[in-house]
């Protein structure tokens, strides 16, 4: 096969690579190994897995010839066979091939176990939907790779995306210790507090600074993409499966966060126990609920969740008719705690992170009556910029990465 097989694919990766802007990395661009040969990157829709990879490939390959970006959703793959593009790349001269949206391509695992075994210095990056079952791909794929996860924007992020120099992130023993200092010298110059509303709004989507008023359309937009498309690539579903997830989501939308009576949603969804799990399991891979229980979840064997949330509070202000205040303070914190840390639902208060801090979250007003006496009590206080002692405010929680 010669170039003219290829030559459209090549001049789109080029274009791609040229266009990406570099002034902004998330917060995983610097934890990737990126010497390691095969590299998986899944995360929710709409969090900028494709522009890190861009971004990696710009900065890192002034020879463009030894690089090749691909979206496996191109109409090209329907009439051509990965493989023969990635011999002719290889025997061109050609050493690290990027798979965008992978989980578009049936059998993807085995392409990239044989470009492994197959082309010895060969090195593959994939991105991939978040509902990609990666660990189990494992099986074949051994300990060739390394998968990471990227999370949406966190509020440490959102500030450096909008041009305040907020340093590098927090251990969660910094903020609990040091929170007063922290949050004084992190506040200096800023009303923090404004920021913190804009974020909750529309920071966890780096699109929102393209999108403007178009923002919750684009959103939108992308939840259907996902349930749409995304989804069938990665499960066997039906359409009117599909349907009924979509309608499960927006009936939780309206509730959350929901300590569920599961046989009332499943009467009103015309389904039984076992589908609904299904479908709760598949819009939390998703990444567009939450599930929340005393112990941690098993999606291989999924029992009726505690409480359900959905994932962020950007989802909320794009699907809920209402934001009811202490639901967005308990979706922010849940949020961005268990992108770092385990978190559990405690018997008293709110959260339970590492199995030993127990959090309650609230305004202004909040007290410790419901956790007195508990120790490694905190709580998460929203509308203060500075706290004191075991009142830490709760927008410095979006600093943990």
């Amino acid at each position: 096969m010669d170039y003219s097989e290829f030559e459209q694919l090549y001049v789109i990766s080029n274009r791609k690579i040229n266009e990406v802007d570099t002034s902004f990395h998330r917060y995983l661009y610097d934890q990737i190994n990126w010497d390691n040969r095969i590299i998986g990157i899944k995360g929710n829709g709409g969090v900028g897995k494709t522009t890190l990879v861009l971004q990696h490939i710009k900065e890192s390959f002034p020879d463009r010839d030894k690089v090749l970006y691909v979206r496996l959703d191109n109409m090209w793959f329907k009439t051509h066979d990965l493989m023969d593009l990635v011999e002719y790349h290889y025997t061109h001269g050609g050493t690290h091939i990027f798979l965008d949206e992978v989980h578009h391509l049936r059998g993807w695992a085995g392409y990239i176990k044989s470009m492994y075994d197959d082309y010895n210095d060969l090195h593959v990056v994939y991105t991939g939907s978040s509902m990609l079952e990666i660990a189990m791909r494992e099986v074949d794929l051994g300990r060739r790779q390394r998968v990471y996860t990227l999370n949406g924007m966190s509020f440490r992020e959102f500030l450096n995306f909008e041009g305040y120099k907020v340093g590098e992130a927090l251990t969660l023993d910094q903020v609990l210790t040091n929170h007063t200092q922290l949050a004084s010298d992190i506040c200096r110059g800023k009303k923090i507090l404004p920021l913190f509303d804009q974020y909750l709004q529309h920071g966890c989507y780096p699109f929102y600074r393209e999108e403007g008023d178009s923002f919750f359309e684009r959103l939108h937009a992308v939840v259907l993409h996902v349930l749409e498309n995304d989804l069938p690539q990665v499960e066997e579903i039906s359409y009117t499966t599909i349907e009924k997830i979509k309608r499960m989501l927006m009936i939780l939308a309206e509730r959350v966060p929901l300590m569920p009576k599961m046989a009332e949603l499943y009467r009103e969804l015309e389904t039984n126990r076992d589908n609904g799990l299904r479908m709760l399991s598949l819009l939390h891979r998703a990444g567009l609920l939450a599930l929340y229980s005393h112990e941690v979840i098993n999606l291989n064997s999924l029992n009726k969740p505690d409480k359900i949330y959905l994932n962020n509070s950007n989802l909320m202000y794009c699907l809920s008719p209402h934001i009811d205040k202490g639901t967005l303070r308990e979706t922010f914190f849940y949020d961005q705690l268990r992108c770092v840390s385990e978190v559990l639902l405690p018997k008293k208060g709110d959260f339970m992170v590492d199995r030993k801090y127990l959090f309650e979250v609230g305004g202004k007003g909040k007290n410790f009556d419901q956790i007195k006496d508990e120790p490694n009590s905190f709580l998460a206080i929203d509308e203060i910029e500075t706290g004191q002692f075991n009142r830490i405010p709760l927008w410095i929680f979006g600093f943990l990465y």
